[in-house]
């Protein structure tokens, strides 16, 4: 087969007999489906993830008994949210020239550098790399980290909770990832009411990326009220215990949304991000999504709500939804906000 005929990386990975792994690391460190993802490649379907209009990827892929290579691309959408084949099929001749068709030549060193620099490759914030290889070691059956022994021990509370400082992040992650495992989810949930607030951002920021069993969802939510209720509320710690809430059922998502949404004075700049960065299957109401943008037109940062909604649009599982309201919407200060954001579409 010769170079000009792969149009799509997983013919690439295909034709070279490899295995592959494919996740999204843009809104939340998830595994994709390969044959969605090969969906996407065909543009027979949008991107179900797109962040600022580009898909964010990591594809893990390996021959029988060698060690997985690690691409982390940021590929552009169209304004339909498909994937642009030009920059795909740019990416897979940077790949080609850099470790042939076969990808079993191991690249030298000026190769690899070339492979690199290319303009689709990025580098993913610490916080989702610790959460992605957590995920992407249990998913493959290899060992977690050597940290991984430590965070569990330091969650069961023996060592004392003020005793964080020597507990590694990719050990948290370990434990979130293999929640199923030994005793873990039970770790998870007292750790929610006892850590000091450094660890407990460093544990909510890796549940974001993980799907909850109904007893961590409860904790969480327990967490939430009780923070919602004090008379000086951590707006910080709801946006975090919102983000952490990212993986519980679509239906809870929206109730504690709805909660924290009817109360304006928890609906700080930071809450409304968390939500639309990670709480968007908690919006698939239209009464919720327009309350949302209600309280983002609030915020009286226009620029913050063209972002928001331009991005939430873009989103498969809500486009619908964000464009109903933006053609339904009575509340005066709503529409201010939907009438600016169309006179700054047609400026551009």
């Amino acid at each position: 087969m010769s170079m000009d005929n792969f149009h799509t990386l997983t013919q690439l990975l295909d034709n070279a007999g490899c295995q592959y792994k494919i996740f999204d690391l843009g809104r939340r460190v998830c595994e994709i489906d390969v044959e969605q993802f090969k969906a996407v490649e065909e543009n027979r379907q949008p991107y179900p993830w797109p962040l600022q209009q580009h898909a964010h990827l990591s594809i893990s892929f390996w021959q029988a008994g060698n060690t997985p290579w690690i691409w982390f691309l940021r590929l552009p959408l169209d304004e339909r949210g498909l994937l642009k084949q030009a920059a795909v099929g740019d990416f897979i001749k940077y790949v080609i020239e850099a470790m042939g068709a076969t990808l079993n030549s191991e690249p030298t060193e000026e190769e690899q550098e070339k492979l690199a620099a290319n303009p689709y490759t990025f580098k993913p914030s610490d916080d989702k790399m610790a959460i992605f290889h957590a995920q992407l070691r249990q998913r493959l059956s290899l060992s977690s980290s050597q940290y991984y022994e430590h965070a569990q021990h330091y969650l069961t509370g023996d060592l004392g909770w003020e005793q964080w400082q020597a507990v590694g992040l990719q050990g948290l992650a370990d434990v979130c990832a293999r929640m199923k495992q030994e005793n873990n989810t039970t770790l998870l949930r007292k750790g929610i009411n006892k850590l000091p607030m450094t660890p407990l951002y460093a544990l909510l920021g890796c549940l974001e990326h993980c799907e909850l069993p109904q007893s961590l969802a409860e904790r969480l939510q327990e967490r939430l009220n009780l923070e919602c209720e004090q008379a000086e509320p951590d707006l910080f710690l709801i946006a975090a215990l919102l983000r952490a809430m990212a993986g519980i059922d679509a239906q809870q998502l929206n109730l504690a949304l709805k909660a924290v949404l009817s109360q304006p004075k928890l609906c700080h700049p930071e809450v409304l991000v968390a939500i639309a960065g990670r709480c968007w299957n908690g919006l698939t109401h239209t009464d919720t999504a327009g309350e949302f943008l209600l309280r983002l037109a609030q915020t009286n940062d226009q620029v913050l709500f063209n972002q928001l909604f331009t991005d939430l649009v873009m989103l498969p599982l809500l486009r619908g939804i964000m464009l109903q309201v933006l053609h339904s919407q009575a509340n005066p200060e709503l529409v201010t906000a939907i009438t600016q954001l169309q006179q700054h579409a047609r400026s551009q």
